[in-house]
């Protein structure tokens, strides 16, 4: 998961280069198309089928997955890449008040604060941005972390029913490339230059191994380790945006991002333990 957050970190990275010659549209399809690739070859050198008998759970992966994606991907063009990373790392906290909620569990006092202590932390998180045109990315990064964790809970419900985490990359690939194809289709598509290619390259190949790693890491590792280590991405995207575009956030908004992490990192540890669940 380690390796995973340094390399989602990297994909951000490579969003935003890519927003000055594409579209957000556009980077989700080749981003997702040379996933499909990549992910491809690998699922041929290690002998993974193609084949699944259990489709239904993998569309309603790609599905939300597709979804939170470009999501995700639109507020990374506009906003600082620290806060919109950690805009869809809110995702633990949307995910275990809807497993609770399903489960019919109470929502106990450690639990309660929890969840309120990150909601907090995206208060503090947006407060600077609330009287301004950045409002709507923001209440789009939290939706892009509700379905980031419906999509979580997806993967780890195919790990559960045997599916290697290839070709759970690869159908979410498939989905994310039809969808965002078709959606092409309604707007202007960009010229691809030599440069625009490197960054499309480096964002695919960084997209798809960190795709794998984690899908991996929640398919074999404990989840609340795993989920805590997720927030690395937060992290080396918090040192990406200071080094390569000088962003400086507030305090308050540093303190959102803490807060936001603990959170999630306490609702994991605190969450009733379901069979599908985290």
């Amino acid at each position: 998961m380690l390796v995973a957050g340094f390399l989602f970190g990297c994909m951000g990275v490579f969003v935003k280069l890519g927003a000055a010659h594409f579209s957000y549209g556009e980077l989700v399809f080749y981003r997702s198309s040379i996933g499909l690739l990549l992910v491809y070859l690998v699922m041929r050198s290690q002998r993974v089928s193609v084949a699944t008998g259990h489709w239904r759970a993998h569309l309603w992966r790609g599905i939300s997955g597709s979804v939170a994606l470009g999501l995700y991907f639109y507020c990374i063009t506009v906003l600082p890449l620290a806060t919109a990373v950690t805009l869809n790392y809110t995702a633990p906290l949307f995910l275990t008040a809807f497993t609770m909620l399903v489960h019919k569990d109470k929502f106990h006092l450690p639990m309660t604060i929890a969840i309120a202590l990150g909601f907090f932390g995206v208060v503090l998180l947006l407060h600077p941005t609330l009287a301004r045109e950045q409002l709507l990315p923001g209440l789009f990064g939290l939706i892009s972390g509700f379905l980031a964790g419906i999509a979580y809970l997806n993967v780890k419900q195919l790990g559960m029913l045997g599916e290697p985490a290839a070709r759970t990359v690869f159908y979410f690939s498939l989905t994310a490339t039809i969808g965002s194809g078709a959606w092409m289709l309604f707007g202007t598509v960009h010229a691809v230059t030599p440069q625009g290619f490197a960054i499309l390259l480096g964002l695919g190949g960084t997209a798809t191994l960190a795709q794998i790693a984690m899908t991996h890491s929640y398919r074999v590792g404990r989840t609340l380790v795993v989920g805590s280590l997720a927030y690395s991405t937060i992290v080396f995207a918090s040192l990406f945006g200071m080094l390569l575009w000088n962003e400086v956030l507030p305090l308050s908004s540093w303190l959102g991002m803490a807060l936001i992490i603990a959170g999630g990192v306490l609702s994991l540890r605190l969450s009733p333990k379901h069979k599908t669940g985290y």
